[in-house]
């Protein structure tokens, strides 16, 4: 199965803050709010959903096709993606701008404050995914996940104009998106991806009810942390995943794109719905235990001993003939 998946493509540096972020907040002066933290580390990562997604899937054994924009800095990037199993010769390179950063100070109860600079990003509205088609064949399904808000747009008229199955997944730039806007990018979609704060600012923008959301798309895949993960369909119940349980966690930037990984990867397996989850979750559960979105790796018997301990042993019959390549 040819997955495309398009969006930010970005270099994190990620602190950490001992303290709590919320005591630093004043409920009196919420109007006018001036922070300044003292962090104990920085990391600098690779990152970006579009990236962290595709660095998943390969490495499951799939070859995702990235889409995005990048800056003339990418190049160290680059083979690290593909030496990790992503094609990026579909990744345009800016001539003016620089990659994407998040910047996110995380502090000890796991509260997160980032901002993001789009950088080369803005560029990725120039993008066809024609051109991508012209130049490895047809997609199966592309992932559309944040990026610059024209080229979310773009790239979802294109699958519907061509009749190629995507996934919707708006995640950070509910915020910025109009109501039409984000009608677009869900109507029609196979899948919808929100995490549980994205699922109230959807229906706020949009002004439907579940219900109505659900009648405009296939599924519709909702994270709840470590309450797991909710899958709906109209007129079917709703099926509950619960979360591979996690002593310890190190760092939770990009725990959502590697369940996505996984999630894409089971169903490009042909695997159910809920064997798919269960898979995302064990990856999740992986990026946990490391500090940065692309630092984890995939071992076949760890992840397996997280599936048979969260899921039983049937969830790991269904799921075990797709990891051969695992080491």
């Amino acid at each position: 199965m040819r997955i495309a998946v398009t969006g930010s493509i970005a270099t994190d540096h990620l602190m950490t803050f001992p303290g709590s972020i919320t005591d630093q907040l004043l409920a009196d002066r919420l109007d006018r709010v001036s922070l300044s933290f003292l962090a104990d580390d920085l990391d600098i990562r690779r990152g970006g959903v579009a990236a962290n997604i595709s660095f998943g899937l390969g490495l499951l054994g799939l070859r995702p096709v990235l889409v995005g924009a990048v800056g003339a800095d990418f190049e160290p990037y680059r083979v690290h993606l593909k030496e990790h199993g992503v094609d990026t010769e579909s990744v345009r390179v800016s001539d003016t701008r620089h990659t994407a950063r998040y910047v996110c100070t995380t502090d000890r109860r796991q509260n997160q404050i980032a901002t993001f600079y789009a950088g080369a990003m803005a560029e990725a509205r120039e993008i066809d995914l024609c051109d991508v088609i012209t130049r490895g064949g047809r997609l199966d399904l592309v992932m559309v996940s944040p990026d610059d808000p024209a080229a979310m747009l773009r790239h979802t008229r294109t699958c519907r104009g061509l009749g190629i199955p995507f996934a919707a997944d708006p995640s950070q730039q509910l915020a910025r998106l109009a109501r039409e806007d984000v009608l677009e990018l869900v109507d029609g979609a196979r899948r919808l991806f929100t995490n549980a704060y994205e699922t109230a600012l959807l229906l706020e923008r949009t002004g439907l009810t579940e219900d109505e959301v659900l009648r405009r798309v296939g599924s519709w895949i909702t994270t709840h942390g470590e309450d797991g993960v909710r899958i709906r369909r109209a007129g079917r119940p709703t099926i509950v995943v619960p979360a591979v349980p996690v002593t310890g966690v190190v760092d939770p930037t990009g725990v959502g794109d590697g369940f996505r990984a996984g999630f894409l990867a089971g169903t490009a397996w042909g695997l159910p719905e809920v064997c798919a989850a269960q898979l995302g979750c064990a990856v999740a559960a992986t990026v946990l235990d490391y500090v940065g979105t692309q630092e984890y790796r995939l071992y076949r018997g760890s992840l397996l001993a997280r599936i048979r301990t969260a899921y039983g042993p049937e969830s790991v019959a269904r799921v075990v003939p797709h990891l051969r390549e695992l080491s």
